[in-house]
């Protein structure tokens, strides 16, 4: 159906509250809700944190007799079911809300509709797919979680212009500007997991916690290391985060080396090998058991080669520094044997964004197609693959 540009206006404000959720509401989605009444904005509010108040009883709080007849414009489909909290389409029900506007349905088929029904049964009104495309880039990796139980993989790289991370005596701090770092920082605050491969920790001994004067969850911090190769005294297994450390490894590292990260509360997850490598399938399924709906692949080259060479990345951010490094021994950002034809590179669709130190930065989602799709920006995926119904 038409909307009006009062409509957009209202449902941009939603999208604006739910954005204020992100990387604080996992494995729950980021919601946005706004209560109008005679065309004015009488109620708002997000989804903050799991387990807490959905978006929509925070805008109807305390509004009692005035939300009668109003009409309410919400980013996501409003739950049905009980979870952690009580469903929200029996709150708009007893709100005596006349019209609902949802932007993108709930993208657990095992859910989705099922709310818009209800709603519709109780008389209410409910138009829906007003900038359902925003909506659903809103929540990617909690719709790519729900619909294949595995984390959307975000690959990150600073480099120079030559594509660099590295010199070819393996001097990597720091290419790019501190404003360029701060910006990386806010990612981390985004997602639910930061991942480096083993190498990367043996070179740089990095901490992976949120700095630059970024505040948010600590993300977990992921390491690959199939042979057990990283120091036992590095950073991310003795420092205070460690408890928010998981390594995944395989049966060719030691029960020594395991035993001795777990006494200090590092999370060890043995999963099947690929070869000499970790299975990387395997690795994001366990990830997702655990309530990851999100990774970012911070390095090494041979890390994010393979990601992409199984076609398991979904977004790539890219940072680029006006320097250039050249050798042919220097580290680039994807290693690997690469494409043998251009026509099959890794496409991507997205932005080039101005930073304030001088670099530019590419964001953008993976174009896939055939069997690579998924439906991470979709409003109402077709099917469901996880083992159990999840509950918001």
């Amino acid at each position: 159906m038409p909307y009006s540009r009062q409509d957009e206006r209202f449902m941009q404000r939603a999208l604006a509250l739910a954005r204020r959720g992100v990387g604080r509401t996992s494995p729950n989605p980021a919601v946005g809700a706004v209560l109008v009444s005679g065309g004015k904005i009488i109620g708002e509010g997000w989804h903050k944190r799991a387990g807490g108040a959905h978006a929509e009883i925070e805008a109807l709080k305390g509004k009692g007799k005035a939300a009668r007849g109003g009409t309410l414009y919400v980013t996501l489909e409003p739950c049905c079911t009980w979870g952690r909290t009580p469903p929200c389409t029996e709150a708009v029900i007893a709100a005596g809300i006349r019209r609902v506007v949802v932007a993108a349905l709930d993208p657990n088929p095992r859910h989705s509709g099922r709310g818009l029904r209800l709603l519709r049964q109780a008389g209410i009104r409910v138009d829906a797919g007003l900038l359902a495309q925003e909506a659903g880039q809103l929540n990617a990796a909690f719709n790519k979680w729900i619909t294949t139980g595995q984390p959307l993989v975000i690959a990150k790289a600073a480099m120079s212009l030559d594509g660099k991370i590295a010199t070819r005596t393996g001097d990597s701090q720091w290419i790019t500007s501190p404003a360029a770092r701060r910006v990386a920082h806010r990612w981390r605050a985004r997602v639910d997991a930061v991942m480096v491969a083993a190498g990367t920790v043996v070179r740089d001994n990095p901490r992976l916690t949120l700095r630059h004067g970024v505040r948010g969850r600590q993300p977990w911090r992921v390491v690959v290391d199939a042979r057990g190769r990283s120091p036992r005294s590095a950073r991310l297994f003795t420092d205070r985060a460690r408890q928010r450390t998981i390594v995944v490894t395989t049966v060719r590292s030691s029960v020594r080396w395991r035993r001795a990260l777990e006494r200090r509360s590092v999370t060890v997850l043995i999963v099947k090998r690929a070869g000499e490598h970790v299975d990387l399938r395997a690795m994001l399924r366990e990830l997702g058991k655990r309530e990851i709906t999100s990774v970012l692949v911070e390095g090494g080259g041979d890390l994010l080669g393979a990601l992409f060479a199984q076609r398991l990345v979904d977004e790539a951010v890219f940072l680029y520094a006006p320097v250039v490094i050249g050798g042919r021994d220097a580290k680039t950002a994807v290693e690997g044997a690469g494409v043998g034809r251009v026509r099959a590179a890794w496409r991507f669709a997205g932005e080039w964004r101005t930073l304030p130190g001088g670099e530019v930065m590419f964001v953008g989602r993976r174009r896939a197609g055939g069997s690579d799709r998924h439906p991470a920006s979709a409003g109402c995926p077709r099917k469901l693959r996880m083992n159990k119904p999840f509950q918001r």
